[in-house]
């Protein structure tokens, strides 16, 4: 990616391929947040500049992920050594959660991104099919899904903010998505389980900044 004997295209693809590899906020959500942050020219298909810097916003990142992984790798051979053989559930959250590792807070600009290219997925997919669900769980999705594409437009629109009440309503949101997945193969998970996985990221999005 810094050769720049290389036409920019090949550099653009590895890029690509960087982010297909480390995607901490998944790949579009990683893609966004990258291309926001590369200011003041974001067209990474076309300003070398620009790619190099959203390259090294990547690596920095990176850095700090695989330090993070190193303290927890120590930690967990240290509670082996003491008997605690299975990590608990809040000890991998930031493991398995949309997150952007860093030194310093993540950019705004970077998040708002990043959740207007999710939530413009979110709108564009397709919605779960009748026959996944009765009546009344068939209302409860309806619900679960205007919530959640409520709370993500006051997001943008407040860019990167949402009130207490808002917040509350995406907490509560994210608890009804996730009592409605159930455990191995359901038709209704390949549905639920992108929800919750954009719900997630806006839920990081909006309290990202509150303790900085």
């Amino acid at each position: 990616m810094r050769n720049e004997q290389l036409p920019l295209a090949r550099r653009h693809s590895a890029l690509r391929c960087a982010v297909g590899h480390y995607c901490p906020l998944g790949f579009h959500a990683t893609w966004a947040y990258l291309a926001a942050t590369a200011r003041p020219s974001p067209d990474l298909r076309r300003d070398p500049a620009a790619l190099l810097r959203a390259l090294e916003t990547l690596e920095e990142s990176r850095m700090v992920r695989l330090n993070e992984l190193e303290a927890f790798a120590a930690r967990r051979h240290a509670e082996k050594a003491a008997g605690r053989r299975t990590p608990l559930p809040t000890d991998t959250a930031h493991l398995r959660r949309p997150r952007w590792p860093g030194e310093t807070a993540p950019s705004r600009l970077g998040l708002v991104a990043a959740v207007a290219n999710r939530h413009s997925a979110f709108r564009r997919s397709a919605y779960p099919d009748a026959t996944l669900s009765g009546d009344t769980q068939a209302r409860r999705l309806a619900d679960l899904h205007a919530h959640l594409d409520a709370c993500a437009s006051a997001y943008l629109t407040s860019l990167g903010r949402l009130n207490g009440p808002a917040q509350d309503e995406l907490t509560d949101t994210i608890h009804g998505i996730s009592r409605l997945t159930r455990p191995g193969y359901a038709p209704l998970n390949a549905y639920l389980l992108g929800w919750l996985r954009f719900a997630n990221l806006l839920a990081y999005a909006t309290g990202a900044h509150l303790c900085h």
